[in-house]
């Protein structure tokens, strides 16, 4: 269990992409990581699977109440619908500027890079994404690559669900390494 004694939290709201985070989620918590599913809204959040609405899950904690310092790293799932609503909430935002300001592994699948650029956190980063948010990935000052995972210092992205065997490897890696995982401070 390569994630013991580590925190995760998940940042995602309605629409999120099923697989892209039920997957990460489930091999994260395999690996021994406790894992928060953070939100912009209370209660359960529905996944979006392919043409329709799908699984649900519970929500552990609101962003506006919870900080960084309680995590080791973050997890953004895409699909459209869930980025395009986050992007909108500064305190979303701000949560997730908080873990590139505090050397933390991020990482992001499919739309979530538009949260990387909302945050203002992705110039000058060499990154992959869905391909219809090349040209806002390009705009934002990132070099986009179309290759299955890539990591900049920490942060790892990823193109789509078939994409998710090499995030979640590169994830767990990254999360395993990361700078301060052994000075996350108790909540």
């Amino acid at each position: 269990m390569k994630l013991e004694n580590k925190k995760v939290a998940v940042l995602a709201t309605d629409g999120f992409e099923k697989s892209e985070l039920f997957e990460p989620y489930k091999a994260l918590k395999k690996e021994g990581a406790q894992v928060d599913i953070v939100s912009i809204k209370t209660g359960k959040i529905k996944s979006w699977d392919k043409t329709d609405w799908g699984k649900s899950i519970d929500v552990d904690k609101l962003v506006n109440d919870t900080n960084q310092s309680e995590y080791n790293a973050l997890v953004l799932p895409g699909g459209v619908i869930n980025p395009d609503s986050l992007r909108t909430d500064e305190n979303a935002l701000e949560f997730i500027r908080s873990f590139f300001k505090n050397n933390k592994p991020v990482a992001a699948i499919c739309h979530a890079p538009w949260l990387l650029i909302s945050a203002d956190v992705i110039e000058n980063r060499e990154v992959t994404s869905y391909k219809s948010i090349k040209s806002d990935v390009l705009n934002a000052g990132a070099t986009w690559v179309d290759k299955e995972v890539v990591v900049d210092s920490g942060l790892v992205t990823s193109r789509n669900p078939e994409d998710l065997p090499a995030f979640i490897n590169k994830m767990i890696e990254e999360i395993n390494e990361g700078k301060h995982t052994n000075q996350v401070a108790k909540a």
